[in-house]
């Protein structure tokens, strides 16, 4: 060991030295091949800045190559130099190749941006979950129908990229659905994989649409199959119906004229258009009655002269009772919500052992 150490230290500080330095420089291809080299080095990280750097590297080796096959006419430099330059070439087409893989069309590129980027969805689930609807964006013309109420088979998953739809019952309006939300999340969330469902509401378009939608049996492979695209949809799906509650919620009005919450116990309410106008005295029968109820006369106590001291006997009286309550009617719709198609609370039931809402002024004193 100690024999090829000194053999090696030999070679190193005592090998041959120049004797003679050459008086001229090399050829500007020789210096124009450095400095392409030395910006190639420059590059930074990243696609782009891989694209600078075997740019500019491949460029440096190409001039090596021409270098040595006019200047220095060593075979050598030639192989190393040209092999280098095609290392660099392979390089660059395979990154052209990647960018091109992972380019998406402009409407899946947008809808990544706008839904998927401020979650931090991976580029690669997310192109999973294209992959899934086939990248097919399909349309909608003006009052082309989605889905018809009671006929159209629940079997497909929708999002909405751009227009409108209206959502209506017994052609009765609900609410819309605007871009980037789901045109059928309530019917999806409705049903298991093996069941079997058609639709409840009726979805037409207000102008021309467009939509991808994912085939019911594929988006449930894909959902059992990775479980963070899952929870994606799940918390995608639970905000979206979220939405659709509130906008209910903000057509739901109860006869004082206020806006009540849904989430309010023993809370329900009637869908239905206004009642037709009625006769002047249909209408006094159904106004508000308030008519308390009259306690019964006191009696009057009668005194006996006993033997023993006398004591009067408590008043006869029974507690008054409650005052009886008549269900009004519906308040005009028109004043309440848009299209007349307002949500109105028709009564609280009530509830044994609990009070009711109705022996409240307000919700303000109902919540206190």
């Amino acid at each position: 060991m100690s024999a090829n150490g000194s053999t090696v230290s030999q070679h190193l500080w005592q090998g041959p030295v120049c004797i003679g330095w050459k008086q001229d420089v090399e050829g500007a291809v020789y210096h124009l091949a450095n400095c392409f080299l030395l910006l190639g080095f420059m590059g930074g990280s990243g696609v782009y800045g891989c694209f600078y750097l075997f740019g500019f590297l491949a460029t440096g080796y190409l001039c090596c190559v021409l270098w040595g096959w006019l200047d220095a006419c060593g075979l050598d430099i030639v192989l190393w130099s040209f092999l280098l330059a095609m290392a660099c070439l392979l390089q660059l087409a395979h990154l052209v190749y990647r960018l091109r893989e992972d380019t998406l069309p402009q409407e899946f590129e947008l809808l990544y941006k706008t839904l998927c980027l401020p979650l931090e969805v991976p580029l690669q689930s997310y192109k999973e979950i294209v992959h899934c609807c086939e990248e097919q964006v399909l349309t909608l013309a003006t009052e082309q129908t989605y889905a018809v109420e009671g006929e159209t088979p629940i079997n497909r998953l929708s999002l909405l990229l751009t227009g409108r739809v209206r959502v209506s019952q017994d052609g009765q309006f609900l609410h819309y659905i605007f871009p980037y939300q789901f045109m059928d999340s309530p019917e999806w969330e409705s049903l298991h994989p093996s069941e079997e469902g058609v639709f409840q509401v009726t979805l037409t378009a207000e102008t021309e649409c467009s939509y991808i939608s994912w085939p019911r049996k594929s988006l449930h492979l894909l959902l059992t199959k990775e479980r963070y695209i899952s929870c994606l949809f799940s918390a995608l799906l639970g905000y979206d119906i979220s939405e659709k509650l509130y906008a209910l919620n903000e057509k739901l009005f109860s006869k004082f004229g206020l806006c009540f919450d849904i989430r309010l116990p023993s809370l329900y309410h009637v869908l239905g258009p206004a009642a037709p106008d009625a006769d002047p005295e249909s209408e006094k029968e159904d106004e508000e009655v308030f008519e308390p109820a009259k306690p019964p006369p006191e009696a009057t106590p009668t005194f006996i002269q006993p033997e023993t001291p006398f004591s009067p006997p408590p008043g006869a009286t029974d507690p008054p009772m409650h005052p009886s309550w008549t269900r009004i009617p519906r308040p005009e719709s028109s004043i309440l919500g848009e299209d007349s198609t307002s949500l109105v609370l028709e009564d609280f039931e009530e509830v044994s052992g609990s009070e009711s809402f109705m022996d409240y002024r307000s919700d303000g004193e109902y919540m206190r």
